[in-house]
């Protein structure tokens, strides 16, 4: 019996985390249910000369979020979800941020408040935890947990937000206990302190001795600790945006030793350095993350650790604050590197700067791409196979590349509610020119398609940590501890 299809996209060339292969893919009812040749339908996509990629999964974003001071980003989860979509993306993840005077469970319900009816492609959360009280450790983790969170961040710096290592144990055991991932946010808070106070006691205030208050020393430090503290409680750990060749080492080599260690890393540590930050008067404020961006040298390192493997995921963190009184200028025109909002936008570019500058110039394959940007994220936040795949079965959510599309980057190409891209004039070869969620064109040929409240919330399952044994600490080994039975 023929089967019939809502939609066929034809003639392209299919890619996955694993293989690249002509062929045909056959929707219905918002799932991939056929691949193969000569498949038809009333409505079809021709995709001759283009890649057919599972939609982008961005898994570290800032959207509708205060900082621990109060700033809020400027996009909500109406305009960063577009500019997510013209950027090759058919789902995100951004972050839901516990404050110390809140709960978890009164947290969510604020984001669910923010992301309902608004966002065009479909979203889940990570959830940042900055207060572990013992409700949050016994009652409110593992209810979020059943509300399909299945990852929580938390902060090793910020005043407002970090932890302490104890704090870290804990959140780490009851993310185990439900196959929940533990992200960090790794920087030697001490240390930060220190060279700032040392900095702005000289009166040296400009945006650019924001990059030398975050030494490299500090991610290093942190990312050894943090790691040291996830193989003591024998957990799965991602750090974030690392933007050390050493911090990079140091993944690497966990991961050797079979820890169960992840990374990502950011298009503005491989574009950017600190460079962009000595800009006159307060321009170079819009280069300001953390970590910072390092330099030359900390790129190409960066890059042979993408190449080679070391890092499972690279997200945007997108963080946008605009250039003027409701973002990075809030505290005043001359207001130190202290007082000026941290982060920078990068939704929609973080993708066409990876395929321009990894697929294009050779120096990751079509697949890697799709692993790095799409599968990855979906095995380890617990949304595979329904996403980041074209299996059979698998929501349609895909992203359509035309592989030879030159453009320029500037700001009104990014669709959301900035007023500056970092990487202005950077040129790009590769560019998604239909982006589908479930089986719905979102964006089609530079056009939006779908109202605000397309996007649904994913529920997400525990995560696949990859094959790594982990690591059995001596101490809690009963054989080896004197028969004390203390293993998380």
């Amino acid at each position: 019996m023929e089967m019939s299809y809502d939609l066929v996209i034809k003639n392209g060339t299919l890619v996955t985390a694993s293989e690249s292969y002509k062929g045909d893919l056959g929707i219905r009812d918002g799932r991939i249910v056929a691949q193969g040749e000569g498949l038809s339908a009333a409505d079809e996509i021709d995709a001759t000369g283009k890649l057919v990629m599972p939609g982008g999964i961005e898994a570290h974003c800032h959207i509708a979020q205060e900082s621990a001071t109060g700033g809020m980003t400027a996009d909500d989860y109406r305009s960063g979800s577009i500019s997510a979509a013209y950027g090759g993306n058919s789902c995100f993840v951004p972050f839901a941020a516990q404050h110390r005077h809140m709960g978890v469970l009164e947290t969510l319900d604020l984001y669910d408040s923010r992301a309902e009816g608004a966002s065009v492609i479909d979203y889940s959360y990570h959830l940042i935890v900055a207060n572990p009280s013992e409700e949050a450790l016994t009652r409110e983790l593992p209810e979020a947990f059943r509300r399909g969170i299945t990852s929580f961040k938390v902060f090793m710096t910020y005043d407002l937000m970090n932890i302490d290592d104890s704090q870290f144990l804990d959140i780490l055991t009851v993310a185990k206990a439900h196959g929940a991932l533990t992200m960090v946010h790794a920087e030697n808070n001490g240390m930060i302190k220190w060279m700032s106070k040392r900095l702005l006691d000289k009166g040296l205030t400009a945006p650019r001795y924001h990059a030398v208050s975050h030494p490299a020393l500090a991610e290093e430090e942190a990312i050894h600790r943090a790691i040291s503290l996830a193989k003591l409680a024998d957990a799965a750990l991602m750090i974030v945006h690392v933007s050390t060749s050493e911090g990079a080492d140091l993944v690497s080599r966990a991961r050797l030793d079979g820890a169960k260690i992840h990374a990502e890393t950011c298009p503005q540590y491989l574009f950017l350095t600190r460079q962009d930050l000595d800009r006159p008067g307060m321009e170079g404020a819009k280069f300001m993350c953390s970590p910072p961006v390092r330099d030359e040298a900390t790129q190409a390192a960066l890059w042979r650790h993408l190449e080679a493997g070391t890092f499972t995921v690279f997200s945007s963190d997108h963080a946008p604050y605009r250039f003027d009184e409701t973002g990075k200028l809030a505290n005043g025109p001359e207001a130190t590197f202290k007082q000026i909002a941290n982060g920078m936008p990068g939704i929609a570019l973080r993708l066409p700067l990876l395929f321009s500058e990894g697929v294009v110039k050779g120096r990751i394959s079509a697949s890697q791409f799709v692993a790095l940007s799409s599968t990855n994220a979906a095995r380890l936040y617990g949304m595979l196979p329904t996403k980041g795949t074209l299996a059979i079965g698998a929501d349609a959510d895909i992203a359509i590349w035309d592989p030879k599309e030159t453009r320029k980057v500037t700001v009104e190409d990014q669709y959301d509610n900035m007023d500056y891209t970092p990487f202005e004039g950077i040129e790009l070869t590769g560019w998604p020119t239909t982006v589908l969620t479930r089986g719905i064109r979102v964006i089609d040929n530079g056009t939006l398609m779908v109202e605000p409240g397309h996007g649904r919330f994913v529920a997400r399952a525990p995560g696949d940590f990859g094959p790594q044994p982990g690591h059995r600490a001596p101490e809690l080994d009963p054989a080896q501890n004197f028969g004390a039975d203390i293993a998380p």
